[in-house]
């Protein structure tokens, strides 16, 4: 199975937790023209940004590592320049750089140097602010609300596409059975992978 079709049928799984541009990006089944590739480009230190950002989305917990020790600091910019439009790769990057802006001047300090209850009030700032734009329509910060839900949307994806999402995440099932929408979970079992 190629990556483009393994990542369109997680995003089935999510259904609606992954939004229209995402969607329409995976299933759309265009091959992106090389010309249009890596039309943004990022350093190393963006990816460390990246793989925290995703980890205050999927935080590791008991039972199961999350976003960063899955690879999402590679894995969201290289699914940004190999499969997402040109214009769409600019408004990303405008908006990752109005997201290290906005720690600056709520916080005092970079990304990377805010602790996770910082990060945490910064994530649900931008998810606000990302409601409040759909309802209004409005300009202002739209670079940044792209990239708040295109980086929460390839977070999930990535994750649940990962081995740890799909192994240790939910209860995987190497071969299954017959298809069973009312399956009974027991008491904190987690949720069916295949």
């Amino acid at each position: 199975m190629h990556r483009r079709e393994a990542l369109k049928n997680v995003a089935f799984l999510l259904g609606g937790a992954i939004s229209a541009s995402t969607m329409g990006v995976l299933f759309e089944s265009f091959t992106l023209p090389e010309n249009e590739k890596n039309s943004v480009s990022f350093a190393l230190g963006d990816e460390k940004i990246f793989a925290e950002f995703a980890d205050v989305i999927v935080p590791t917990t008991k039972s199961s590592a999350g976003a960063k020790a899955a690879g999402l600091g590679k894995f969201i910019p290289m699914m940004m320049q190999d499969c997402y439009p040109r214009e769409m790769q600019y408004s990303f990057a405008k908006g990752f750089r109005e997201l290290q802006e906005k720690a600056k001047k709520d916080f005092g300090k970079n990304y990377l140097s805010l602790t996770v209850p910082e990060r945490t009030k910064l994530m649900v700032d931008l998810r606000l602010m990302a409601i409040a734009q759909k309802e209004t329509k409005a300009e202002e910060n739209k670079d940044l609300v792209y990239f708040f839900v295109t980086a929460r949307d390839l977070t999930l994806l990535g994750y649940y596409a990962s081995e740890i999402g799909c192994t240790k995440a939910r209860e995987y099932v190497l071969i299954p059975g017959r298809y069973d929408g009312n399956a009974k979970l027991k008491p904190g079992q987690r949720s069916w992978a295949t």
